[in-house]
């Protein structure tokens, strides 16, 4: 079965027998919950409360050219499931309320309320100190919670792997770069004709392909945070995984660098959470240049002389391996 808005009786009635839906419970509305990147998400009203259902398809919903394994909202329930079980860790976390394997089904709780941090890229946008904080407090407990029997999320980590160390880099990669900003195509060629970068990048690919030993979330960027009336979630763990803490680090210290965060502050983060600085220098890097040169592109407000200069400090942390 798959859903799309507005449900039909179909729909609506796989729900009541998966138990996602109430025997009692009429369905209102139900409509399309934002742009989700990986995955179909609707909102569901019914006479008696709201509520979100997340279904993964074999393609990522918003570039349904590029393939991707179902199992990832599997994942996703994994995640949340290993998570709860810290008292912590569930205060940041929607509640699960169903999950339909067959159908490749999640339902969560809805999250009233603000949104997402995208806006952080914008001009004069700025995360509060206490926010970072709380973000670091969940990043750390995350990454001591004891987890040894989590699935691998091979496929998914390639895929990733291929769009974080590979792809952004080939000269010929079927990314037209200059319909995201006049210019960047031909700015990319500071990383794609620079072979020592490309195999500084190749070494780290590798690494992030080899099993950690901690959980970390996959995906730690403002499009994963999300403030509610009860305070901040985080979502999106369909790439989450056993590997190195200095990953989940290094996403957020980037997302926060092209955000034009201040050196001071990403200073204050690197010393608040301690970790293998070179790297967290590296991934941080990377991070930072697959957003300006691969096909995850963000909502950035920068000028292409801005971007030339992100590109220039992403490659220096690199290549110096610091911080």
């Amino acid at each position: 079965m798959l859903i799309k808005a507005p449900l039909d009786s179909t729909h609506i009635a796989h729900l009541k027998r998966n138990g996602m839906l109430h025997p009692d419970e009429d369905v209102i509305n139900s409509y399309k919950a934002g742009e989700g990147n990986m995955n179909v998400i609707l909102t569901i009203k019914t006479n008696k409360r709201y509520f979100v259902l997340k279904q993964s398809r074999p393609f990522v919903a918003k570039y349904p050219q590029i393939p991707a394994p179902l199992e990832r909202i599997e994942i996703e329930y994994k995640y949340y499931k290993a998570i709860n079980k810290d008292n912590l860790l569930a205060c940041f976390s929607p509640n699960v309320l169903g999950f339909d394997k067959a159908a490749w089904l999640l339902a969560l709780e809805y999250l009233n309320m603000g949104g997402d941090y995208l806006w952080l890229y914008e001009k004069n946008a700025s995360l509060k100190e206490e926010v970072a904080d709380l973000m670091l407090t969940y990043l750390k407990k995350l990454h001591q919670l004891p987890v040894t029997d989590f699935p691998t999320n091979q496929e998914m980590r390639e895929l990733n792997h291929q769009h974080i160390f590979v792809l952004p880099y080939l000269p010929e990669n079927g990314f037209n770069l200059d319909d995201v900003q006049e210019g960047l195509q031909d700015l990319s060629a500071m990383v794609k004709n620079n072979p020592a970068l490309i195999e500084k990048i190749h070494l780290l690919g590798e690494r992030y392909l080899r099993l950690g030993k901690v959980l970390i979330h996959g995906d730690f960027y403002p499009g994963s945070w999300f403030e509610t009336g009860r305070g901040l979630k985080i979502i999106d763990t369909e790439f989450a995984f056993l590997g190195d803490p200095e990953f989940d680090l290094a996403v957020m210290l980037a997302h926060l660098k092209m955000a034009r965060t201040s050196e001071s502050e990403l200073q204050r983060i690197i010393k608040s959470y301690p970790l293998e600085n070179a790297l967290l220098a590296q991934y941080t890097g990377v991070e930072i240049l697959r957003r300006l040169f691969g096909l995850a592109q963000l909502p950035l407000s920068l000028s292409l002389v801005e971007k030339k200069e992100l590109a220039t400090y992403a490659i220096n942390l690199i290549f110096n391996e610091k911080i």
